[in-house]
């Protein structure tokens, strides 16, 4: 047995991690938008990415180099280093030999990128940052901060996890996002370090099996990035290690910090669970719970508040999953509003509904009554705010 206890610290929580995020010049007003993470001893570093056919030049570089271990992650804000060709990869290179020129101890460095698609780093401004980095800081809160971009909060959380013999072991993370969000890992980053001594080859398979529903069960606008990235690095600097109490760990770390991009995706009022069951296999609910999510009727119905129950039933029929109206069930929070074929949805009940709505966090329930598949999505409402960002996102 094992329990958890959430601690401050982020990124820089468990042992021998530091970070920091300075300004570098590519926002405008001194805002944070350049950060490190570093390992005062090699990390074992794996990593799972977007499956967008047109993978960013950070993401590129990691897969060229096959890197397994490092003890440097930059990470900077305002461009996203996509569509930039080889280019892209070579300024990859000459900022990070840059880095290595600046800081000896650096191995292997890694490098992820966030922003606007279609334009070439700004390599002189970054490697100025870089040169202005101080790697004894741990300030995971700025680090945080400096990988925004339309988000209006920084994300981070650690915890340390006490083993029924005492010992114990700490993990710690920070993600961004709030737009361009639909992962299929596996625009969205997060960056999770741990003291943990994890074996390298349980990494990447705990990493992708936790994706599937965290990561990979949320959407804001039903858009995948280009340089979607989950990376794991861990240090075994505390020498313990719990394969199920690490499992359990890196999960709540990954959905807590999913739940918050949906949260604040750009303009949202509302987090909903959408939550499918009595589906003819786990795959098929999957599918419905995404529809769900992804569905522009669904979407401003949340942001209008309105129970418009039809809405969810004409998404699941549009899924071409296995469904029936006569074994449907839909409930608002724990409003029935439509029960197998029978309209429930008189005065009261549609008042019922519209006050669960008007939440901040709720869950629409559809039990399909086919067979024993589940799976639950997570999403936002879709209001003016998100058009208005993005009319003028590059601005």
């Amino acid at each position: 047995m094992f329990t958890l206890h959430s601690i401050d610290g982020g990124i820089c929580a468990p042992q021998g991690f530091f970070a920091d995020g300075i300004s570098a010049g590519l926002k405008p007003d001194n805002q944070k938008d350049l950060a490190f993470i570093y390992s005062d001893q090699l990390a074992h570093i794996r990593a799972i990415f977007t499956s967008n056919r047109f993978q960013a030049a950070p993401i590129q570089h990691f897969k060229k180099h096959a890197v397994e271990q490092t003890n440097f992650v930059l990470i900077n804000a305002k461009n996203a280093n996509a569509m930039t060709g080889e280019r892209g990869i070579e300024d990859i290179e000459e900022i990070l030999n840059h880095a290595h020129q600046t800081f000896q101890n650096i191995q292997n460095p890694v490098m992820s990128s966030t922003g606007v698609i279609g334009v070439p780093l700004p390599k002189e401004k970054i490697m100025q940052g870089v040169t202005n980095f101080d790697l004894t800081k741990r300030d995971g809160t700025a680090a945080s901060h400096a990988i925004m971009t339309t988000d209006s909060y920084n994300k981070e959380i650690a915890f340390e996890v006490v083993l029924d013999n005492g010992d114990s072991f700490r993990i710690g993370a920070m993600a961004k996002g709030a737009g361009m969000i639909n992962p299929t890992m596996a625009t969205m980053l997060c960056f999770i370090t741990t003291d943990a001594a994890i074996p390298a080859d349980e990494m990447e398979s705990m990493l992708q099996s936790t994706a599937q529903t965290t990561f990979n069960a949320i959407s804001v606008d039903g858009d995948t990035s280009t340089n979607d990235t989950v990376m794991l690095l861990s240090n075994h600097k505390s020498g313990v290690y719990d394969r199920k109490a690490f499992a359990h760990a890196l999960e709540r770390v990954m959905h807590e910090l999913a739940l918050k991009i949906v949260a604040d995706g750009e303009g949202a009022t509302k987090c909903v669970a959408f939550k499918i069951t009595g589906a003819a296999s786990d795959e098929e609910a999957e599918i419905a719970a995404k529809a769900l999510t992804n569905s522009l009727l669904v979407k401003t119905a949340l942001y209008g508040e309105d129970p418009n129950w039809g809405r969810i039933a004409s998404t699941i029929g549009a899924s071409g999953i296995t469904c029936d109206p006569k074994t449907l069930t839909i409930t608002f929070g724990n409003v029935t509003v439509y029960n197998r074929g029978e309209i429930l949805f008189d005065q009261e009940q549609e008042a019922k509904a519209a006050k669960v709505m008007q939440k901040e966090a709720f869950s629409i329930h559809c039990d399909l009554g086919i067979g024993e598949g589940s799976f639950t999505a997570y999403g936002c409402d879709l209001g003016y705010e998100y058009v208005k960002i993005n009319a003028d996102y590059r601005t």
